[in-house]
């Protein structure tokens, strides 16, 4: 006789965020792979803790702002991607937004074939004004839909999953 378990996975999310201050932002040109294009950036978290990133031409960094110390953003990183087992932690940065204005919010992560994140949170409704871009800026033409996203949306609706008509949606295309 053979019994069939329901075990229920959790999903984990492609993209971890890490909410905090710049305090120190320097060249990052050491160690394997390290080029003078890359910075390395630490960020004290709402908590208090140190969480340094790599940051590197391929970073998307929301509206090509410069970061500075003192800056309030959002770091974003794989959580599939290999880390050094060191303290404090270092990421990649694979996208960093600036803090927003009061009533802006911003999800990264997958979004598959229904528009759905792969939290099953949020759900994104296209019409004509939705701006769609690239990471270099340009507009995207294609589908979003089985890509990874950078969401900036205003309001949702309070059902599950949350829907939003988003005001601007960057592919994150590779």
């Amino acid at each position: 006789m053979e019994f069939i378990r329901n075990q229920s996975r959790m999903q984990v999310p492609t993209f971890y965020a890490v909410e905090g201050t710049v305090v120190s932002i320097e060249p990052f040109a050491r160690g394997f792979g390290a080029t003078d294009c890359q910075m390395f950036v630490a960020v004290e978290d709402n908590d208090g803790n140190t969480v340094n990133f790599v940051v590197s031409p391929s970073t998307y960094v929301s509206d090509f702002v410069t970061l500075r110390e003192g800056m309030q953003a959002v770091f974003y990183y794989r959580t599939d991607a290999p880390v050094p087992l060191i303290y404090p932690p270092q990421y990649t940065a694979v996208v960093v937004v600036p803090m927003q204005r009061n009533g802006q919010f911003v999800t990264v992560g997958y979004f598959n074939s229904a528009l759905i994140n792969e939290e099953q949170t949020l759900q994104i409704n296209l019409n004509n004004r939705v701006q769609m871009l690239t990471t270099n800026n340009q507009r995207f033409l294609g589908n979003p839909a089985n890509h990874s996203l950078v969401v900036f949306y205003e309001t949702s609706t309070r059902s599950i999953p949350a829907q939003t008509t988003p005001n601007k949606i960057v592919v994150l295309c590779g």
